[in-house]
């Protein structure tokens, strides 16, 4: 008997709370609709959608933006004589940078000031100094210059490792004329690791970043944005006759090579002193070759390491440091690490005997002319 009343009692319990539980839901969803009948309210949650990548964009040109700059040089292309003195004329150009060192130290690409016989730097607070050139590297489009000012702001570096395809990206920079300085374009990261030739011999820019974001003539040298006011890249490039399609240099890349700049005015590379392809199907039957994979060597530059140490034409390198080789850039990855004045172990079928030979190399500084 008293099983049975507690059990109605627990029944209508349920009941009460599931009643007063329906009740509430039936007052929250009228409430809600009345809410979102606000005209007010609708505002607020279309600003709270919309808003958040405006207000970012805002934030980061507001903090970033001043640390931006206007490059223009001028380069003396030749001296005509005049009726009375020589009469120099002139070819000026236009480029972006960024501070990011208190010091003074700008980071932009090497084609913006390449020859030039004067560098000047527009700040963002109106100011116009002279620059000068603290070190460059061709091969990776990039440069560092040097102001002595005072108050300099600085941009930030971010990490372009963790960069992924369709996050923001904004471009600050000042296309066609320093009119345009500090113009602000906005798009997405629209891949990763893309090559591109620079043409005219000047050899190729590996692992890029493309992007949407508007990148016209003048904007290079520019930081490329993540929605927090790092800097992810250095806008370098565009494809003529294309809309959209932008490349800027990973800022990582540029961590590695601006410490030399500064430090040496290049950068330090070691070297092995080859030419080379690795090795594929048609190579294999055609020379009818006993290994599937590795690099043969097609030239071997005289005074070289690789030289000095007895490497040949039709040598064919299969391992290095103990690390088999199957492309050149699995070469020049070990070669990298190594780093100059240490040694590099190879693993070498001789092309003249089909010998396999271990060779061991002191590795040097790439020589001047071979950058």
């Amino acid at each position: 008997m008293i099983m049975r009343r507690r059990g109605k009692v627990l029944t209508y319990a349920l009941i009460l709370i599931l009643g007063f539980l329906i009740g509430n839901s039936l007052l929250s969803q009228s409430s809600v609709e009345a809410t979102w009948n606000s005209k007010e309210t609708q505002k607020e949650v279309i600003e709270e959608l919309v808003i958040p990548k405006e207000e970012a964009i805002k934030r980061v040109v507001k903090e970033v933006g001043p640390s931006v700059v206007s490059i223009v040089t001028k380069e003396i292309t030749e001296v005509e004589e005049h009726r009375y003195y020589p009469f120099p004329k002139e070819r000026k150009g236009l480029g972006s940078g960024f501070i990011f060192d208190k010091k003074g130290y700008i980071l932009t690409n090497n084609h913006v000031i390449d020859n030039a016989d004067e560098i000047k730097v527009l700040l963002s607070d109106g100011r116009k100094v002279e620059a000068r050139l603290i070190g460059r590297d061709p091969r990776n489009d990039l440069a560092v210059i040097k102001v002595d000012a005072k108050d300099l702001p600085v941009a930030k570096l971010g990490d372009s490792n963790q960069l992924k395809a369709g996050q923001l990206a904004i471009a600050i920079g000042s296309p066609f004329d320093v009119e345009f300085s500090n113009t602000v374009t906005t798009g997405v990261v629209s891949a990763l690791n893309r090559t591109i030739n620079l043409g005219n011999n000047s050899g190729l820019l590996e692992g890029l970043i493309q992007t949407d974001a508007s990148i016209n003539p003048g904007n290079s040298g520019g930081p490329l944005l993540n929605s927090q006011g790092e800097v992810i890249g250095i806008n370098t490039a565009i494809i003529n006759d294309a809309q959209g399609i932008g490349f800027s240099i990973p800022i990582n890349k540029a961590k590695e090579i601006t410490e030399d700049l500064i430090k040496y005015g290049k950068v330090k590379r070691p070297w092995l002193g080859i030419y080379g392809t690795e090795l594929n199907k048609e190579l294999v039957n055609y020379y009818n070759l006993p290994v599937e994979n590795g690099v043969i060597i097609a030239r071997v530059i005289i005074d070289s390491p690789a030289e000095k140490a007895g490497l040949s034409n039709n040598d064919i390198i299969i391992e290095a440091n103990h690390q088999k080789i199957k492309e050149m850039s699995d070469l020049s990855r070990i070669i990298k690490k190594v780093g100059i004045g240490n040694e590099l172990k190879l693993l070498v079928m001789k092309g003249n005997s089909g010998e396999l030979k271990p060779i061991t190399i002191i590795l040097k500084e790439l020589p001047t002319n071979f950058k």
